[in-house]
C-alpha cells in the first residue's frame, strides 16, 4: 500500500469535536486509548512529512489530552506537558524514519513502507474497538461521539472501498482497512440505534417528567431500584469507569418530593419489566 499522502475530510471535523469537548467540559464515553492509538497512525504511516496527517496526529493528541483533563482530572499543565512531551517524541521518530527510510524507497526498496503501512492500519483499526468497551458498559448507547465526524468518516472508508473495486488492480491492505473501517464504525451506529428504540418508552416518559434518561438512572441508583439499562462496572486498563459529576443533573431534579421519585422510578421499572425483560 503506498504512501498516504491525504486523509478523509473527517480529520477536519475533529477541530470541530474538540471544541465541542472543550465547551462541554467533558469527553465521557470517548476512549482515550483510541485518539491515542489515531495519533500514533499518520506519524508512522506518511512519508515524506504531509501537512494533512500531521494536524490530523496533532488533534487527535489534543482530543487525547482534553480526555485526561475532563475525564481523569489530570491538572491542565501536567496533561499539557505530556502531550507536548509525546508530541516532540512523534515529530522525531517520524524525522528519524524519513532520514533512513526515504533513502532506501528511493532505491527500489518498498518492503520498509510497506511494513509502517500494515503496522499503521492495525493501529487505525484497533483504535476503534475500545469504543465497544464503552457501548458495552452502557448497555448499548454511545455518547461521547461526535455524529458528524463519524459519518463522514464511514462515508470516506466506504467510498475509499468503491474507488479500490474500480480500479484494474485491487489494493489488498487498502481494501481490508476500509471494510474493517466500515462494520466497526458502522456497528457503533446500529449498537446506539438499538439502544434508543429499546429504551423509547422510557426516555418518554422521562421527558413528560421533564427529566432525562440520565436522571431516571441516576435516581434509581440512589433509590438502589433495579434499572436495566444502568452502567455496567469496567476494569479493564485504560477503561477507568467514573461515576458522572454530580453536576451533569439539571438544577432542580433531584428536589422532588420523595413520592415522586418514587413514582418516577416506579413507572420506569414497569415499562422496562413489560416492554424489554427477555
Amino acid at each position: 500500500m503506498a504512501p498516504q499522502t491525504s486523509i478523509p475530510v473527517a480529520a477536519n471535523i475533529l477541530g470541530f469535536w474538540i471544541w465541542t469537548n472543550y465547551r462541554a467540559k467533558k469527553t465521557d464515553g470517548l476512549p482515550g486509548i483510541m485518539m491515542f492509538l489515531w495519533a500514533i497512525y499518520p506519524q508512522n504511516f506518511n512519508i515524506p512529512i504531509q501537512v494533512q496527517p500531521q494536524v490530523f496526529g496533532t488533534l487527535c493528541l489534543v482530543s487525547w489530552a482534553q480526555t485526561l483533563i475532563y475525564h481523569d482530572c489530570w491538572p491542565v499543565w501536567k496533561a499539557t506537558s505530556l502531550t507536548g512531551i509525546i508530541w516532540l517524541v512523534f515529530g522525531g521518530v517520524e524525522a528519524a524514519l524519513i532520514l533512513t527510510l526515504e533513502p532506501l524507497y528511493d532505491r527500489g526498496i518498498n518492503f520498509p513502507m510497506i511494513i509502517l503501512g500494515v503496522v499503521a492500519s492495525i493501529l487505525l483499526a484497533v483504535g476503534l474497538l475500545p469504543p465497544y468497551v464503552e457501548i458495552w458498559r452502557r448497555r448499548g448507547r454511545v455518547i461521547g461521539f461526535n455524529w458528524i465526524f463519524l459519518t463522514i468518516d464511514w462515508m470516506g472508508a466506504f467510498f475509499s472501498l468503491m474507488a479500490l473495486v474500480a480500479q484494474n488492480t485491487f489494493d489488498i491492505l487498502g481494501g481490508v482497512l476500509y471494510i474493517l473501517c466500515i462494520f466497526i464504525e458502522g456497528g457503533i451506529f446500529i449498537s446506539h440505534l438499538i439502544w434508543r428504540f429499546r429504551t423509547r418508552k422510557i426516555r418518554a416518559q422521562a421527558k413528560e417528567d421533564g427529566k432525562t434518561f440520565d436522571d431516571i438512572a441516576e435516581e434509581c441508583r440512589r433509590e438502589n431500584v433495579q434499572f436495566r439499562f444502568a452502567e455496567r462496572e469496567v476494569t479493564l486498563p485504560f477503561f477507568r469507569s467514573k461515576p458522572d459529576a454530580p453536576g451533569s443533573l439539571e438544577a432542580g431534579d433531584v428536589q422532588e418530593s420523595p413520592s415522586k421519585t418514587r413514582l418516577s422510578l416506579e413507572n420506569a421499572a414497569e415499562m422496562q419489566a413489560g416492554e424489554f425483560k427477555s
